[in-house]
């Protein structure tokens, strides 16, 4: 029986997660084209829209961070705990962000446009946290 490397901050997870939020993605974008086209106004549509596409990108890097972990050793990924980091923070991102614009948008209870902002600062901190840990380091 052979031990695999454990993965920092369950990093397992990501590749499926990503999966999962990328199927999402693709649902609910269909949704709002077809299904709420006729009750949402212009407006909500947008955030619908917006929500699902931003979803759908931060999947897709969800979706890089999980597999750049699983990279045999001795890996060209310097630092594997940043790129975990990175994943969770996209998946913390789109929880706030597009969460809270489909929220918005079903809703339009407006106050929900504070957090929108907090899934983007996620999005962000995630996009520097992949950087940082596929940055090469010198040997």
């Amino acid at each position: 029986m052979t031990s695999t490397p454990s993965l920092p901050l369950r990093a397992g997870y990501l590749a499926p997660l990503a999966a999962f939020f990328g199927a999402l993605a693709v649902a609910l974008g269909a949704f709002g084209a077809h299904g709420l086209k006729a009750i949402l106004t212009p407006e909500a549509l947008a955030w619908w829209r917006t929500g699902s596409e931003y979803q759908l990108v931060h999947a897709v890097a969800m979706l890089a961070a999980g597999l750049a972990i699983h990279l045999p050793h001795p890996s060209p990924i310097a630092r594997p705990r940043a790129v975990a980091i990175a994943g969770w923070l996209f998946a913390l991102g789109m929880l706030l962000f597009a969460g809270s614009l489909y929220l918005m948008a079903l809703t339009d209870l407006r106050w929900l446009g504070a957090v929108t902002p907090l899934g983007g600062t996620a999005f962000i901190a995630g996009w520097l946290a992949l950087a940082l840990g596929l940055w090469p380091t010198s040997r």
